[in-house]
């Protein structure tokens, strides 16, 4: 444990008095209403968009990097625009992917102490940066029709997680979840089938058709055009 984690718990218990909690806490929340305040202003104007999902720390010359630029130029020539985390990685992919299609290019970026800064693809009109994970994970759910997780690590899974919980639920529209990287994917996949389905029945068996497995740009694609084919998806950038 470092020095600073170990301040940071010794802080957390510290005896405070309740003026100072109250204080801290109508704070708090102001800054919280003005980071929701400023999503919903900014992305209110944007037309559909797919939001792409995948690890900060995947380099420029890794197969997955390369795979999810594909995938945005894809997508974006077909009219989506494309969300992001808007930091490196998966996330700096998907951002030129469909800056090279000349598309709309959307970064949502999380202020962290060592690792994320936003990436140079974003539309300069439409980067927000945030302090609350939650705050903009609403924005991330609210603002697409669509999800494409690459493989990613703790926070690729709560967003995953959070978009399959948001549908399963019915507090979210049915919309297309794909999953891309079948070797990635499979191990936790079959988990979730044989523990928490067959084990314990703590999901339902028409729960896993609410994701699909692919691993090339055009499956991706396809998946989402199938999931639209029938719907009258007036794409207005």
């Amino acid at each position: 444990m470092t020095e600073k984690t170990d301040a940071r718990i010794t802080r957390a218990f510290q005896r405070q008095k309740w003026p100072d909690i109250q204080s801290s806490n109508s704070w708090s929340i102001f800054k919280i209403m003005a980071e929701f305040v400023e999503g919903y202003e900014i992305l209110a104007k944007i037309g559909p968009c797919i939001s792409i999902f995948g690890s900060a720390r995947t380099k420029a010359e890794h197969a997955h990097y390369i795979l999810a630029e594909e995938i945005a130029r894809k997508l974006s020539t077909q009219g989506w625009g494309i969300i992001t985390g808007g930091g490196p990685g998966i996330m700096e992919a998907g951002n030129k992917g469909v800056k090279d299609a000349k598309g709309k290019s959307v970064g949502l970026n999380i202020n962290l102490p060592f690792e994320q800064t936003h990436n140079a693809f974003i539309d300069s009109d439409k980067l927000i940066n945030f302090d609350y994970f939650f705050v903009r994970k609403v924005m991330f759910m609210k603002y697409a029709q669509g999800f494409v997780i690459l493989p990613g690590g703790f926070g690729t899974l709560d967003e995953m997680f959070e978009a399959l919980t948001l549908v399963q639920t019915n507090k979210g529209a049915k919309f297309p979840i794909v999953l891309v990287g079948t070797k990635f994917w499979t191990g936790l996949m079959d988990w979730i089938k044989s523990t928490l389905l067959d084990g314990h029945e703590y999901i339902s068996a028409e729960d896993l058709d609410l994701f699909k497995i692919v691993d090339t740009s055009d499956e991706v694609v396809e998946a989402i055009s199938e999931f639209y084919e029938k719907y009258d998806i007036d794409i207005n950038f």
